[in-house]
């Protein structure tokens, strides 16, 4: 059940940037989904942790994976760039958690 809780954290936490990004660009309207994206990010994470995984494993996840799939999901929606060396630091990010996760046991 903490892997549930830790996925809706990051779903949560990415709609909730990429909201961030649509209230800014004007459409004030979208602070409301940023306040409870957040809201949710952190309940699911806490929900993560009391469900046993360690802090230090579930935050490096919920980074690299938010990373990740906001820059992805930016490219789409807002048309950001998304170069190869900005997918080198996703892929860093990400060999970084792996090595976290690896060390935890």
């Amino acid at each position: 059940m903490a892997w549930v809780f830790l996925v809706a954290a990051i779903l949560s936490e990415v709609a909730a940037s990429l909201s961030l990004k649509a209230a800014a660009d004007g459409r004030k309207r979208w602070y409301a989904v940023v306040v409870v994206g957040y809201g949710l990010a952190f309940t699911g994470l806490t929900l993560a942790l009391d469900a046993g995984l360690g802090i230090g494993v579930a935050y490096g996840i919920w980074v690299a994976a938010g990373v990740a799939l906001t820059a992805m999901a930016s490219r789409i929606l807002f048309k950001e760039p998304l170069t190869k060396l900005m997918g080198l630091g996703i892929a860093l990010v990400g060999a970084g958690v792996l090595l976290v996760e690896l060390g935890a046991h």
